[in-house]
Order: structure tokens, then sequence, then C-alpha cells
């Protein structure tokens, strides 16, 4: 091997070696890995395009500050593109991380597909717009709990779930991070401690985090695909599924059959041209905001805690905009 070839893969040994061991390592234990002397880790160290730093004699990367190489294809940039446009559209704060990734494959795109690479670039002019909520300490916030789960440390967060509870603070180890489109939010779910169980919180009502030297492992049987199976957004349970049974009008059969709503629905096409549609929901009162976007076009079936809850709503409706309920 030419010394030229040798050294560029002893820096991405190096580089390896580090992205490894959170811990850090020194450079004597470095060379003693890599089989070489103490002098060549010296030299080396200074042409490394990775983020290192020193502490305490150990080498770091600053994983905050590491970049990740990946390559795109065409159509794979598309799709991140999309996928970042419509955490654009769903979420209403400000994302300058989405933004910047869009603005670097814009800038990837250039040469190979000009319109598709200035159409990214006003996506990310998009997702800075000032309309757009800026919220620093929900940035702050989301960034810490994003790192803790990369790299396995606990954080302490302070919590509320609204203006009457009192703030609380606790241990909390991130298991999974997702945006929900209902109420625009995003959520965590992990370990709390206390009590040293499964939790789910919002991160838009957590008030402060702070990332903490304990470390924690996600257990092997954890899947969040399992765990969100039945869930309408983001609400799940260890009961059985609850089966919801809705009927569609004429007038919005098709719109509705367009889109698969749920990973267990079932569709059956009626004789009148409306629709029957059946799904089993882990937390059925979390599709309320759905439901009642259809109006009168879609009738609850089956559960009839929802049908009678839909009831009396319209009654209060009625009652507000002064409509004779016998007319």
């Amino acid at each position: 091997m030419k010394p030229a070839e040798s050294k560029s893969n002893r820096l991405r040994q190096i580089e390896a070696l580090l992205i490894e061991h959170p811990e850090g390592l020194t450079q004597a234990e470095i060379a003693r890995r890599l089989g070489v002397n103490r002098s060549t880790i010296h030299r080396n160290i200074p042409d490394l395009d990775a983020p290192i730093y020193e502490d305490q004699g150990r080498l770091f990367i600053d994983r905050k500050g590491y970049l990740i190489d990946v390559r795109f294809t065409l159509h794979e940039a598309l799709s991140v593109h999309l996928a970042a446009r419509l955490l654009a559209t769903v979420l209403d704060r400000q994302n300058p991380h989405a933004a910047a990734a869009l603005r670097k494959l814009s800038i990837a795109l250039e040469s190979r597909a000009p319109h598709v690479s200035r159409h990214l670039a006003r996506s990310a002019d998009q997702i800075d717009e000032e309309v757009q909520w800026q919220d620093p300490n929900y940035l702050h916030i989301l960034e810490t709990l994003t790192y803790a789960w990369a790299e396995g440390r606990k954080a302490a967060i302070w919590y509320r779930k609204d203006e009457t509870d009192p703030v609380r603070q606790f241990s909390f180890a991130p298991y999974y991070i997702e945006p929900s489109a209902v109420g625009r939010s995003t959520y965590a779910f992990g370990l709390r401690e206390p009590p040293n169980e499964l939790r789910t919180f919002k991160i838009e009502r957590i008030y402060r985090a702070e990332l903490l030297t304990e470390t924690y492992t996600i257990p092997e049987d954890f899947d969040a695909g399992k765990l969100l199976t039945n869930a309408w957004g983001i609400w799940y349970t260890d009961e059985k599924p609850i089966e919801v049974v809705l009927k569609f009008g004429r007038r919005v059969a098709q719109r509705v059959g367009e889109t698969r709503w749920h990973r267990t629905e079932q569709v059956t096409e009626q004789e009148d041209g409306s629709l029957l549609w059946r799904a089993w929901i882990a937390e059925p009162q979390e599709m309320m905001p759905w439901l009642r976007g259809w109006g009168a076009d879609v009738e609850v079936i089956e559960p009839k805690e929802i049908r009678t809850s839909l009831q009396m709503e319209v009654n209060r409706l009625a009652t507000l905009y002064g409509v004779d309920h016998h007319e």
C-alpha cells in the first residue's frame, strides 16, 4: 500500500474509532488499536476532517457538529424533500435543520437537476419564513432529546400537562420521537423515572431539558411501529383495540376511498353508493377532530361512546347557533 493510501485509510480508522467510543480515547489508545506509533497518530490528528477536540488528554468527536456522509439518487432526494415539506406543513414552528438539509440537497442537485434544485431551495426559504412560529426553546429541547436519543444518554426534563398542573421534573430516556398531524405537535416516547415506566410526552409542553451523563439502553423488544400499530396518531394502549365503524355518504365516498386512513381499515361500498368503513383503533377519542371534519357526511355506527359524544356535541352546536332541534 502506498504511504498516501495508508494515511488515508488510517484517518478513516481513527474517525471510526472515535465514533465508536463516545467516552473518548487517548492518542496512545488509538495508536495501540491501530498498531502504529503514538507519534504517527499525533501527526495525523490535524489532518482529520471530522470535528475533533481534546479534553483532559482524551480525544472526542463533536457529535453535534459531525457531518453524516449520505449519497442520494434523484428519486431518494425528492423523497427527502417531500418528507421535509410534509413536516413543514404539519408543524407550526420553524425548523432550521430541515431547511439546512433541503439547501444541501439543492446544492448537490444543482448540476444534475436544476429545476428540482431551485424548488428545494425555495422550500428551504419557506420553512425559514418569519410567518412560521419562532420558538428557540422548543428547538433547543428537541435538539437535546435528539442528542440524548442518539447517544443513549438520559435527560432531565421539566414538564407540565396544562396550566393547572404544576411543573414536574424527572429523568427521561428517549426511545423514539414522532411527529403528529393531530395538533401539529411532536412527541417523545421513552422511560420516565420515576415511576420507571414507558411514557409519552408532548415536546411542546416540556419547559426545560438538560442532558445527563447517565446512560441507558433501549430494550431489544421495544418496537415503535408495533406500539403504534392501532394508534390513530400517537395514543396507544395495552388494552384490546376498539372497533370503529363509520358510514360515509355518497358525496364524500370517492374522497374517502382515495386515501388509506389507517393500517387496519376495511372499506365496503354499499348499494346506495355510501361506504362502510371499519378499523380497530387503540384510542378512538383521538379520531374526534378527523370525524368532526366530515360533518354530516359521516355517521358513527360504533362505538356507542363516540356516537353519543357526537350527538351531545350536535346539541351544543344547535344551541350555540340558535338552531331549533325540531325544525
